[in-house]
């Protein structure tokens, strides 16, 4: 008897694991959208999607939330999968601090807490004492708090509160000292960057309208309705423009980037104690550039006769006009490189093949030290030129995240904080290995999984990427990664194309007209995987968000019978209209618009909207995507979704999972980060057949 019941349990969880999806999505209405663009008819049935805040619309998003909730809702191994999430995400929480005049300011969130709190910290080992506490600003935790700026004194405290996922918030000021509000108010926007007077007298801030980004100076006290424009008005929405003032608060530096990830930057320098004008530094070279102000020089990290980036010196008071004449103090490698002036020092992290080295020099260029870490893994720097102080994140895969506090001049450093995350990493092995992508270029890609792993095909696999921006993806911690190996998985992370992991040249060659090279370098990643005995197209899934969500949703239409699963998060997937919402002319330069002739052939080949055909069999997809998703419009993955539904010839379940709170920026407290991650995971567990897999 025992045996038979033993039979019957394994035949239900092979048909759960197997049997096609007998309930069917919603039905979605049809319309008869053509257009010519460029001698192209344009079909979109689904237009109608795109107005938010129609009846039509929130009724269709209500049908699928219902619908994806009947599929995963009560899936099986769903408490335990909730439950380990649950362990590696309820710890202890702490960030990098920003320290002012003795006062460490930093967000924190303790183990049994939903977000994070704004603390300050009197001496370096001071009593931590909360500033702003968000949790009850809203009664379902979704309004959150972030820090933004601290006076050179240590008293006023600028803090932006988010509501659910929006990139916009509203800037409040903190006397630190009365824990008080300042009246000083800036309403709900778009903004970036701030920068306090040494006398408090004022700041500077981005605020990003619809015209495009514009520097504002505000005068403490004052309305902010009346807030001084000082520069932008020449700049459309297609630029990105940032602001910093020296420590000193003597010297103005202003950069205009064409575009995210830009590989082109202007230079504007102000000398704000003499009163002088904003003049050009760099202008009309086609190359990236970012500048730091540190005592009587200014640094800048530049891809200028260097792709993989150089840094160049020259004394504020007296710029030369050609680039030739500017001193090079941090010469070009084979290894990319970013810098910090901290501590009267250059302290420069090496992207070597996709790992960090980190290596201090003097501020003429002499080579001081290395600073090593555990394990190859993902570091960055935060430091002030005048601080002997600096402070440094270190992760890898399998190596929850320490923060060490790094004194300059001895060159030693010490445990700031650490997450103390449950979780065994002696038995997991992480490996960087090369291979061919369609073209023949070598791509590099990290490997997560479990020691003396089989490789007979039948690997339950992860492949995740981003391929964007400039954007490097490296060796850091994981909670996905973490509880995809503890579950006999193998987590696969390529650095595809469009990234910056090998400098300029391999950002361009992953951009505009060569963005079909990252998809060619994912797809080849999965092939690999399958030549190389790791996993099959039953066992392999894939996941990507933003960028990454385009990446997915190429891959999935243009190889569909190369994955089981697809989740596809706040993505870009109409790329013919998607320069037409939020801020997306910031990418014009990164892919192009389909307003060009020549650069609508491309978007158009490649917009996976626009490439999914009838009868295809799809593999199983999840959509996830949030209103307050204020940077990619929502609309493409209720477009998408509405017609993988329709169009797809397979029995794979095609699901929307529509946040009304959360967006693009997060916005989730940590409960429902957990619940939303049970429901992703779930589903592919259970369309990859691993629920008897979930530990206990």
């Amino acid at each position: 008897m025992q045996l038979i019941l033993l039979i019957i349990l394994f035949i239900c969880q092979v048909a759960w694991a197997q049997t096609p999806v007998s309930m069917r999505p919603p039905e979605t209405r049809k319309d008869n959208v053509k257009e010519i663009i460029h001698d192209v008819e344009i079909v979109d049935p689904y237009r109608w999607l795109e107005d938010q805040e129609s009846a039509e619309t929130r009724a269709w998003i209500e049908e699928q939330n219902e619908y994806t909730a009947s599929l995963i809702g009560n899936l099986p191994g769903r408490e335990n999968l909730e439950k380990r999430l649950g362990e590696l995400m309820r710890i202890d929480n702490i960030n990098m601090p920003l320290v002012r005049n003795g006062r460490y300011f930093f967000m924190k969130r303790l183990a049994d807490q939903e977000l994070f709190v704004i603390y300050m910290r009197k001496g370096l080992t001071g009593k931590d004492e909360v500033l702003i506490d968000p949790h009850g600003m809203s009664p379902d935790r979704t309004t959150s708090v972030g820090l933004w700026g601290v006076s050179e004194d240590g008293t006023i405290l600028a803090y932006g509160v988010r509501q659910g996922g929006e990139d916009e918030a509203s800037i409040r000021l903190l006397d630190v000292n009365r824990l008080k509000d300042l009246p000083d108010h800036l309403p709900k926007a778009r903004y970036h960057g701030f920068s306090f007077k040494p006398d408090n007298s004022g700041f500077y801030y981005i605020r990003h309208k619809a015209e495009g980004s514009r520097i504002y100076y505000h005068d403490m006290g004052t309305d902010p309705a009346n807030d001084v424009e000082i520069f932008g008005q020449e700049y459309g929405p297609e630029k990105i423009i940032s602001v910093s003032l020296s420590d000193e608060g003597t010297d103005l530096l202003i950069h205009v980037r064409y575009g995210a990830g830009a590989s082109k930057t202007e230079i504007y320098y102000q000398d704000v104690a003499g009163k002088g004008p904003i003049v050009p530094v760099v202008k009309g070279i086609d190359a990236a550039f970012s500048g730091t102000v540190a005592g009587d020089k200014i640094y800048v990290q530049t891809t200028w006769k260097a792709p993989n980036s150089r840094v160049l010196a020259v004394n504020i008071k007296d710029i030369p006009q050609e680039l030739s004449e500017w001193q090079e103090i941090i010469p070009e490698t084979d290894a990319t490189l970013r810098f910090r002036a901290a501590g009267g020092k250059l302290i420069v992290r090496y992207l070597e093949n996709v790992v960090s080295r980190v290596k201090v020099f003097e501020p003429d260029g002499q080579y001081l030290r290395d600073i090593d870490f555990p394990a190859s893994g993902t570091s960055y720097v935060s430091g002030r030129w005048k601080s002997n102080e600096a402070f440094f994140y270190y992760s890898s895969f399998h190596i929850p995240p320490t923060i060490y506090r790094y004194d300059v001049g001895k060159g030693t450093k010490e445990v700031w904080a650490k997450q103390n995350v449950p979780i065994k990493s002696d038995n997991i092995e992480v490996r960087q290995v090369w291979y061919n992508s369609k073209d023949g270029t070598k791509i590099p890609m990290f490997l997560v999984h479990q020691e003396g792993i089989r490789l007979d095909g039948s690997n339950p696999t992860l492949l995740t990427g981003y391929g964007g921006f400039y954007s490097s993806l490296t060796p850091d911690y994981s909670q996905l990664a973490t509880i995809w190996v503890e579950n006999g998985g193998v987590f696969a992370q390529p650095n595809l194309r469009g990234g910056g992991e090998f400098g300029q040249e391999w950002h361009k060659a992953g951009m505009l007209e060569n963005k079909q090279n990252v998809f060619d370098d994912f797809i080849s990643a999965a092939e690999w995987l399958i030549r190389k005995g790791y996993t099959n197209p039953d066992r392999l899934c894939i996941r990507g968000g933003s960028n990454g969500g385009l990446l997915v949703g190429a891959a999935l239409t243009q190889r569909p019978e190369l994955f089981k699963a697809v989740v596809c998060s706040y993505p870009l997937l109409d790329m013919v209209r998607y320069h037409k919402f939020l801020v997306a002319p910031l990418w014009i330069a990164e892919y192009g618009s389909a307003d060009d002739p020549e650069q609508f052939k491309y978007l158009y080949a490649y917009s996976p909207y626009h490439q999914v055909k009838t009868g295809t069999e799809y593999p199983a997809v999840i959509f996830f995507t949030g209103d307050a998703d204020t940077r990619v419009a929502p609309s493409h993955a209720r477009k998408m979704a509405a017609l993988l539904q329709n169009e797809t010839g397979s029995d794979n379940p095609v699901l929307l999972h529509y946040e009304t709170r959360s967006g693009h920026s997060g916005g989730q407290p940590l409960g429902k980060q957990i619940e939303v991650m049970t429901n992703w995971l779930g589903f592919l567990f259970w369309q990859l057949g691993m629920a008897d897999a979930v530990a206990d």
